[in-house]
């Protein structure tokens, strides 16, 4: 797998709302990358100074994805801890976008009444709503290193089930 997701795959797409503007497509992806700086879980190959920007909160991860990153989200830009968590939790085993991982747990935080996720506002603090879910399924992770899988009713402590061995 070379790219997680790419927000041209969003916004090139047939369902992509017409009169959003293309950065619209990559919320989600920077909400997550954000995540990722913030928590010290970003790769070393990023320039100090974007990174710190985003740290301070003077840009944001979508700021970030699409200045230093073209707007592709890779394996290259996470730690290798973060990769394995990201490699169970945004991806279906298939080399797709896992539809009951992070974009379930995205929409549910954060997508309320909208039309689509799409119109989630980049902001910080859609970032911290998002982030305190975040932290929580990554500590589920490492403390079991296991695969995750939807179980239970969708929410809470009940949503992942351990499926199988960790990385």
């Amino acid at each position: 797998m070379n790219t997680y997701d790419r927000a041209d795959w969003h916004s090139g797409a047939d369902h992509y709302p017409k009169g959003l503007p293309p950065e619209a497509s990559g919320t989600h992806i920077g909400l997550f990358l954000a995540w990722a700086i913030l928590r010290d879980r970003a790769s070393g190959r990023h320039a100090p100074e974007a990174l710190l920007a985003v740290r301070r909160r003077l840009r944001t991860g979508r700021d970030f994805l699409f200045a230093d990153l073209g707007g592709a989200f890779s394996p290259a830009d996470l730690s290798d801890e973060a990769n394995a968590f990201t490699r169970v939790y945004w991806q279906d085993g298939a080399g797709g976008i896992r539809r009951d991982g992070y974009l379930a747990d995205y929409e549910r935080t954060l997508g309320g009444d909208l039309p689509d996720l799409y119109r989630i506002a980049d902001t910080w603090e859609n970032f911290d709503a998002l982030a305190r879910v975040l932290d929580r399924r990554f500590e589920e992770w490492r403390r079991r290193r296991g695969l995750f899988a939807p179980g239970g009713s969708g929410g809470g402590s009940n949503y992942w089930k351990i499926v199988g061995g960790g990385p």
